[in-house]
């Protein structure tokens, strides 16, 4: 008997540090509790959470802390790749004991122009080392980060090696016909394709997609589930060019510092504000400039801590 799949919008959390750039996991509890109360799946350790700046102990902590903390695993999809196998084995195979619904997982990206053959071997021997049936996995298609991509072949070559583990994909090509193409090809196979961003949501939920993976769910939760939601419903264009509006004035800034800085302004904490290097944060004209954006477009936040 199949458990039920992890569906709707998830968020990439975005991760708060201290002021020695240690993990704040109190706030960042809280974050992922304000999310779930809003309907949010929680695929943190993912690129906005600034997961490949942080240790496995340190996202070894971060699983460990949510499920501790009380907040429910079924709808947790954490991030567990990474370029060294051992580490990926180890955080998936938490992940698994832990009972969350399946776990996100990047190709090994530090050697470029990689092939098939070697990308179906590191997923292949991490199956068999973390060896449970309760494994899913999710594969991560980022090529304009990663800049090693997850090929339609390859993943055919992998629903057909592990029909059960290769749960689906979160699609960050960016390229709708990419994202397309999955749907059509292996949708009817229980494939579940999740956007990479609620810019294709509903294009991908009207291709039998089940929901999407985005950085903005950090900020516009509500909005977006709502669409989630209601996609079959008459105003459903019209919610998803509220959605993008948003979304646009979101990326004409670095993402990742762009997210802070919206959670900093309506917790009213700049402890949010803090970035890892090598990435930094806002500059106080582009804060200035993103909140007076967001508050022209009508948008807030509520309920943060």
């Amino acid at each position: 008997m199949m458990s039920e799949r992890i569906k709707g919008v998830l968020s990439p959390v975005v991760t708060p540090f201290r002021e020695d750039l240690s993990v704040d996991l109190p706030r960042f509890i809280d974050q992922c509790k304000w999310l779930q109360s809003n309907q949010i799946g929680l695929a943190f350790l993912g690129t906005n959470s600034e997961a490949n700046s942080l240790s496995p102990q340190e996202r070894l902590e971060m699983i460990e802390a949510l499920v501790q903390a009380g907040l429910n695993p079924k709808g947790m999809m954490p991030g567990t790749g990474g370029c060294d196998l051992p580490s990926t084995v180890r955080l998936t195979q938490r992940a698994v004991e832990l009972g969350c619904a399946g776990v996100l997982m990047l190709p090994p990206f530090y050697y470029k122009g990689v092939s098939d053959e070697g990308l179906y071997r590191y997923f292949s021997e991490v199956i068999q080392r973390v060896a449970d049936d309760r494994l899913k996995i999710y594969l991560y298609h980022i090529p304009p980060v990663a800049q090693v991509g997850i090929t339609l072949p390859l993943i055919e070559r992998l629903l057909k090696s592990y029909p059960s583990v290769i749960a689906g994909v979160k699609d960050s090509s960016g390229d709708w016909q990419n994202t397309q193409a999955m749907l059509e090809r292996f949708g009817p196979q229980g494939f579940d394709v999740f956007a990479g961003s609620e810019t294709f949501l509903l294009q991908t939920l009207r291709g039998g997609g089940a929901g999407c993976i985005s950085a903005t769910a950090n900020v516009n939760a509500v909005a977006i589930h709502g669409l989630y939601q209601n996609w079959k419903g008459p105003d459903a264009d019209a919610q998803q060019r509220g959605l993008d509006r948003i979304r646009q004035i979101f990326q004409s800034f670095p993402m990742i510092p762009a997210l802070k800085s919206a959670i900093a302004h309506w917790s009213s904490n700049d402890d949010w504000l803090r970035l890892r290097p090598p990435l930094t944060q806002l500059s106080p004209d582009q804060h200035r400039d993103l909140i007076q954006q967001l508050e022209a477009a009508g948008f807030s936040i509520t309920g943060l801590r």
